[in-house]
């Protein structure tokens, strides 16, 4: 699969997506959102895509932002057709995990698209922000909802506010981040793919709904929430991976998931 901005590649049932300005530090523009858009609905109809990890080509950026000068020029009322706004919901809608592998610069528009992976690990040196009220903006692909929804709302607002840029350290302790490692791309990449291969090893269905469940459920009230669960539940026990995966446990073997 060949776009302009990103790398399509899907090796063993992992699908690697990467964004590719690396001489702009991967500066978001909306050609580069509208092929991540594209890009997803492609895994969605790939069946031999598994686990989804999302990074940045070079060693500077996840990606440092927006094109600003981009922003500059862009009338108003073209915010409103939303494009990476609907490019994120996309992902987080994406039935499959998605992990984002973060070397470097997660900022503005960056930091929204880690926001919308279902995992984030990052280096040492990965630095993440909202940092759009210094251009006189706002989040707008989505900081404002996910961050209050992942960090709380009273983080979420000094981070937006004060537009502060923080270490990988501090939004690992805050819940931004999963997982930190080592200083070193290769590192980074290896621990993603592990993550991966742990989540391939399960059922697939039983996944895909847990995510879906998790995903509907922080956003309702709890016994919304628990109904959901129980009608996600039903659906796993009616998959035959359902009985391949508590015979393989009687039977004390490795299961053999088939994905239905």
């Amino acid at each position: 699969m060949e776009f302009e901005n990103i790398l399509y590649e899907n090796k063993d049932g992992i699908l690697y997506l990467t964004l590719n300005r690396p001489e702009m530090r991967n500066a978001l523009t909306p050609a580069m959102w509208q092929d991540i858009s594209t890009a997803v609905a492609c895994a969605r109809d790939d069946d031999s895509v598994k686990v989804v990890i999302i990074s940045g080509a070079g060693d500077k950026a996840l990606a440092s932002g927006a094109d600003i000068k981009e922003i500059h020029d862009r009338n108003y009322l073209g915010q409103l057709k939303g494009t990476a706004s609907i490019a994120l919901k996309d992902l987080e809608d994406l039935y499959k995990p998605v992990i984002c592998a973060i070397n470097g610069y997660a900022l503005g528009g960056g930091c929204e698209l880690a926001l919308a992976c279902d995992i984030r690990i990052a280096t040492k040196r990965s630095k993440f922000g909202q940092p759009e009220v210094n251009l006189g903006i706002i989040p707008g692909a989505g900081g404002t909802q996910r961050l209050t929804r992942l960090v709380g709302i009273g983080k979420a607002k000094e981070l937006i506010f004060t537009g502060r840029i923080i270490s990988a350290e501090e939004a690992c302790s805050i819940g931004l981040v999963n997982q930190v490692t080592e200083d070193d791309w290769t590192v980074l990449l290896t621990e993603a793919e592990i993550m991966a291969r742990q989540i391939m090893a399960k059922g697939p269905m039983a996944v895909m709904m847990a995510k879906i469940a998790v995903n509907a459920g922080s956003e309702v009230d709890i016994s919304t929430g628990l109904m959901i669960e129980r009608l996600a539940q039903a659906i796993a026990f009616s998959t035959e991976d359902r009985k391949e995966g508590t015979a393989a446990f009687i039977e004390k073997r490795p299961a053999n998931f088939k994905g239905c």
